[in-house]
């Protein structure tokens, strides 16, 4: 069985310390990106363990350029950290969790369910969306830790964000499609929001809002874009009836077992964080 070395456990519960500053840019810009988060090593191994499950986990055999636009943004698998106990103590580091809990101002977060977006070499761009388009949840205290597993420089597709798009009611209800592409991207121009297209250090992470609009270029480069992600809900986060056929989806799969008005509290969506009292 393969033991972490206790530096790398150390480092993945170290507390992050963020400034005023930089929750109040959250709060009004509902993104941000913080470098150093996780350090070199921490990286490098996880870049390893990571990419060894995705490929034995992968199912995707079709072709890119048979792919429709979504299958071509990216390949993913969901919930890795009941894969892996390795992974599993990446996925509950306290280190990102706390940050998310302190962007978000609660008491604590829970997991909704982690995600590892592999970017094949000339694989597509990832079109506008909202990801609480997809999620039965009832506040907007939503959070994804967005953690590339290299430098990601632009031509590799680095994730997207209209500065402040939470705001915006338009696009809500359009899943990930060449539609929410052009549609969305109208809608942010005529609301003149800011869009941020920078490229990834080495342990920059950033964290995104479940209603702000992001998206994501093509993988230009030779090299696979490997990112894992952990989305985060407020430990009292209840459950809503669900809007789409997604959310549905989303409930049966992610949060099995819990029922709508009451805090989502099951085996999957275990609390990863939480303040002293």
């Amino acid at each position: 069985m393969f033991e972490i070395a206790t530096s790398i456990l150390e480092d993945l519960n170290k507390p992050y310390k963020l400034s005023q500053e930089q929750i109040e840019f959250y709060q009004e810009n509902r993104y941000l990106k913080l470098k150093n988060v996780l350090n070199k090593d921490v990286i490098e191994l996880y870049n390893l363990l990571i990419r060894e499950k995705v490929q034995e986990l992968n199912t995707m055999n079709i072709p890119l350029e048979e792919r429709d636009v979504y299958n071509k943004a990216f390949l993913q698998i969901m919930n890795i950290w009941t894969q892996s106990a390795t992974i599993k103590e990446f996925v509950f580091s306290k280190r990102i969790a706390k940050i998310a809990s302190d962007l978000m101002q609660v008491d604590g977060v829970r997991l909704y369910h982690d995600q590892a977006l592999f970017k094949e070499p000339g694989g597509g761009f990832t079109p506008w969306h909202a990801d609480q388009y997809y999620w039965p949840l009832e506040s907007d205290k939503t959070v994804t830790a967005w953690i590339p597993l290299q430098e990601t420089p632009l031509e590799m597709g680095p994730l997207e964000f209209s500065a402040k798009s939470h705001l915006m009611q338009e696009g809500r209800n359009l899943k990930i499609s060449d539609d929410s592409e052009i549609e969305i991207q109208k809608k942010l121009r005529l609301g003149d929001f800011l869009q941020v297209k920078e490229a990834f250090e080495l342990g920059e992470v950033s964290f995104h809002s479940g209603w702000i609009f992001h998206r994501a270029g093509a993988n230009q480069t030779d090299k696979m874009r490997q990112v894992m992600t952990m989305i985060y809900m407020d430990k009292d986060m209840t459950l809503k009836n669900p809007e789409n056929v997604n959310q549905q989806a989303d409930w049966e799969t992610w949060c099995p077992g819990a029922k709508v008005g009451e805090v989502v509290n099951t085996p999957l969506n275990p609390i990863i964080y939480e303040k002293a009292s």
